[in-house]
């Protein structure tokens, strides 16, 4: 055999990839997109559920590797899940333009608050020291804990500067409610002060009403019933919760109420604003998309 020859021993190891059916891929989407069937006990499919249900059921041969290629490709996700609800408020439209409009366009000179209570913020104790981090380790925690109260936190956003005040009270209603707000409105007398909250009714006690009578430079701005994700608060109630909360470990409430502080006092150093991008218009449409498809199940379940 000449020098530099190739020489071939045999075939290349392995047979030519089956080449699967595109009504075999339409399927496995069509199956991914609904629930699998009541008969099953299963509450979602995973990737190896069905193929198991592609090959028992439906006679249809592929590996739990190519469902998810499929899904990989056609971004479909039925591991995850999220929530969601549809606001009855007859005035959603009108509430929605109304708080999206004070964050894209606030008026010139005032001041816009974003108010809500965090309520029944748990300290809990791990039964065991927390193991820290360590090389290829995680942090480790007990599963179990012990409970040792709670706290609401009343929290203020300062829109355009992205400033939080924040206070912690062993109760809430209407009077705690006042009381922080007046607080939150003292920096800024003389301004007008456009504050965006929920429709909880200790936000209109008869005492709230009478204080805001009394101090008409102040302005309410409710977002729609059950719309409360509308309210930029809650997005910094996200944050503290799984930056600080969360995972904590709290002995008692009064180191939870420490813990919440010193994360305040921390935010506020370097401080800024949420971006707010969505319009009015474009919320709209992703509502009406939603309300279109919960008719459509709906629908097709009654028949």
């Amino acid at each position: 055999m000449p020098r530099g020859a190739l020489r071939v021993w045999g075939k290349r190891r392995g047979g030519p990839r089956t080449q699967v059916p595109p009504q075999v891929r339409a399927r496995v989407i069509a199956l991914t997109r609904m629930s699998p069937p009541a008969e099953s006990g299963l509450s979602h499919w995973s990737t190896r559920t069905l193929a198991d249900h592609l090959k028992r059921r439906e006679g249809i041969s592929v590996s739990w590797h190519y469902v998810a290629r499929i899904w990989r490709e056609e971004n479909l996700k039925p591991h995850r899940s999220g929530t969601f609800k549809i606001s009855k408020d007859p005035a959603f439209a009108d509430k929605v333009a109304d708080v999206v409009g004070l964050y894209l366009a606030p008026p010139g000179g005032a001041v816009v608050l974003s108010i809500d209570e965090k309520t029944q913020v748990q300290a809990l104790d791990r039964t065991q020291p927390v193991l820290p981090v360590t090389f290829a380790a995680t942090e480790k925690r007990t599963h179990d804990y012990v409970r040792h109260g709670t706290t609401n936190l009343f929290a203020a956003l300062n829109v355009t500067t992205g400033e939080v005040l924040g206070e912690c009270r062993p109760n809430r209603n209407g009077a705690t409610f006042l009381a922080f707000l007046k607080r939150a409105a003292k920096p800024h007398t003389g301004k007008e002060i456009h504050i965006v909250l929920d429709n909880l009714s200790t936000h209109t006690t008869p005492d709230v009403k009478a204080w805001l009578a009394k101090n008409p430079h102040v302005h309410f701005h409710f977002t729609p019933v059950g719309s409360s994700w509308l309210n930029q608060i809650e997005i910094w109630f996200g944050i503290i919760a799984r930056q600080s909360i969360r995972r904590g470990t709290f002995a008692n409430v009064n180191v939870l109420v420490k813990q919440i502080r010193d994360y305040i006092d921390s935010w506020n150093e370097n401080a800024k604003p949420f971006i707010w991008t969505a319009t009015t218009d474009e919320i709209l449409v992703k509502v009406r998309l939603v309300q279109t498809s919960v008719k459509k199940l709906v629908n097709n379940n009654a028949k």
